[in-house]
């Protein structure tokens, strides 16, 4: 999946805004005013998972603790590409959720997430 299919199916998800906060080479995906995705300047994407998800992805490879954010559970894919369309979809979908799940209940109704 490249950068426009990252952006069509974040945007597609309930709530969602991009904006560029790191420069216009960068897109920040938000619900909420939260980030949930980030695509870079070099095309590469970090998203939030699940402790779980961290876990099993970063020890089998298949992606790496991203930077500035691992401690927040994101992860890191040098090249969104490598990864099948719908399984990347679903990791967005619910890296989503997640940071959904943790705005207020006013918020979540606000963006029709209630």
């Amino acid at each position: 999946m490249d950068r426009a299919g990252v952006g069509k199916v974040c945007l597609a998800l309930p709530g969602v805004t991009l904006d560029h906060p790191f420069g216009d080479d960068h897109d920040a995906y938000r619900v909420g005013g939260k980030m949930f995705a980030i695509v870079g300047g070099m095309g590469g994407l970090s998203f939030k998972v699940s402790d779980i998800a961290f876990e099993v992805l970063t020890e089998d490879g298949r992606a790496r603790p991203a930077p500035y954010l691992a401690r927040a559970k994101w992860i890191h894919l040098d090249d969104p590409a490598d990864w099948p369309d719908d399984e990347l979809a679903e990791h967005l979908a619910i890296a989503h959720s997640i940071v959904a799940a943790k705005l207020t209940k006013k918020a979540r109704a606000a963006l029709g997430l209630a």
